[in-house]
């Protein structure tokens, strides 16, 4: 293997759309329920029980500046963030964030894009240099080989940019070609949850870590992250997609400076309101992690595994005895955060009908969108659905998923 987003009538987004008013023959259509995304409200009952209490309040004259502080290489980087990233990586025990710089992105997109930028044009500063020693009139610009494991999004942002700098070469498992390259682990990897390592492992190749699951609620905590650049998303940690906030862990001090540049070339840096909130979350997750954590406030990363169990264990009910899906089987580990062995429960289901069956377009006749294995570089028997919607979304899809049997739709 080398629709439209529907809202509710309710104040509040929905996956899944309004009830449409009765037929003429009396018969009720169902809502369409859409897991195509991953948009993580699942974590809302959570947040709404912390309630107002532990929410933050920004004054009106404070965030004025486009400086947070100039003493650090990450200029834009509000302090408090910089610090409760640091508490909640030691907390976890997920990741080692000492003699790392940290730098705030728009996301873990916008952090991708500045990782690529910054590690090409570092080779080529090399190129240049060298050549500028022996031919100083000739001028050599190494467009990368950029790869990676099944994930949608990262061809689609190196093709939609066009970079000179580098290109998109497809599965990392294909990967035959000679010359420098930058290899996307994804670990756990979407869509499918597993845990990945490099695979090309060659002398000329560069590693980018998204580790945006590494985190107790999805997987067990085996031992702390140690790798040259590795990215983090407050969306799939706490389920705040809408900050639009993420961080990379970064060893090497011109790398960080390259991708501080392209950010502040990109955005003049990363909104203080977004990253001061961003900063208040990670700190109430860290005080929920404590043995003398307030008595009102559950522990986050308890509270969300439950909740995660409790949704795989309904997906599994739902298809058991059922030939015409396949769900995955993960082992379990020892994860030091809970001290304990534990199962693996990804955000995502990346699920398998039978052999001939076009899952998404299968799903799709039930009112159910999901995203097809075709986006991914994977076959169409495959289609991968979001864990992560609201309660009543998520226990919507399980029972009409029981309720779908037969052969399927040939391709």
């Amino acid at each position: 293997m080398c629709g439209k987003y529907i809202v509710s009538k309710s104040p509040k987004a929905s996956s899944v759309s309004p009830v449409p008013q009765a037929t003429d023959n009396g018969h009720q259509p169902q809502p369409i329920i859409n897991l195509d995304h991953g948009d993580p409200t699942m974590y809302e009952s959570y947040w709404k029980e912390v309630g107002q209490k532990y929410s933050v309040t920004i004054p009106v004259f404070q965030s004025l500046s486009y400086f947070a502080n100039m003493k650090n290489l990450c200029w834009f980087l509000e302090p408090k963030l910089e610090e409760e990233i640091k508490t909640l990586h030691k907390n976890v025990g997920n990741a080692i964030t000492e003699n790392r710089h940290i730098i705030v992105g728009t996301g873990s997109s916008q952090l991708i894009l500045a990782a690529l930028y910054a590690l090409s044009d570092s080779l080529n500063d090399r190129i240049r240099s060298a050549l500028s020693q022996q031919l100083h009139t000739t001028r050599l610009v190494a467009k990368f080989q950029f790869l990676g494991a099944l994930l949608q999004s990262y061809p689609e942002i190196t093709d939609f940019l066009r970079s000179q700098l580098y290109k998109w070469s497809g599965d990392a498992r294909c990967f035959d070609k000679d010359g420098p390259y930058i290899e996307m682990v994804t670990s756990p990897n979407n869509p499918d949850g597993v845990i990945r390592k490099p695979v090309v492992n060659r002398a000329q190749g560069m590693v980018v870590h998204d580790l945006a699951y590494y985190w107790p609620q999805y997987t067990a905590i085996t031992s702390p992250a140690d790798h040259d650049i590795m990215l983090f998303t407050v969306s799939k940690c706490t389920g705040h997609a809408g900050s639009r906030i993420g961080w990379a862990l970064v060893r090497d001090e011109n790398i960080a400076k390259k991708m501080v540049k392209f950010i502040e070339i990109n955005t003049i840096g990363v909104s203080k309101e977004a990253q001061l909130r961003a900063a208040n979350i990670l700190e109430i997750i860290s005080l929920s992690c404590q043995k003398q954590r307030p008595r009102d406030l559950d522990n986050f990363f308890e509270h969300s595994h439950q909740l995660m169990a409790e949704r795989w264990k309904k997906l599994r009910n739902a298809v058991k005895n059922n030939q015409l899906f396949y769900v995955p089987k993960f082992p379990n580990h020892y994860c030091n955060f809970t001290n304990e062995f534990t199962g693996t429960y990804p955000g995502f289901a990346w699920i398998k009908c039978k052999e001939g069956v076009d899952c998404e377009k299968l799903f799709r006749e039930h009112k159910i969108l999901t995203r097809s294995g075709k986006r991914f570089g994977g076959d169409a028997e495959y289609v991968r659905i979001s864990m992560l919607s609201r309660d009543e979304e998520f226990d919507l899809f399980v029972q009409r998923l029981s309720t779908i049997h037969g052969t399927g739709n040939q391709n």
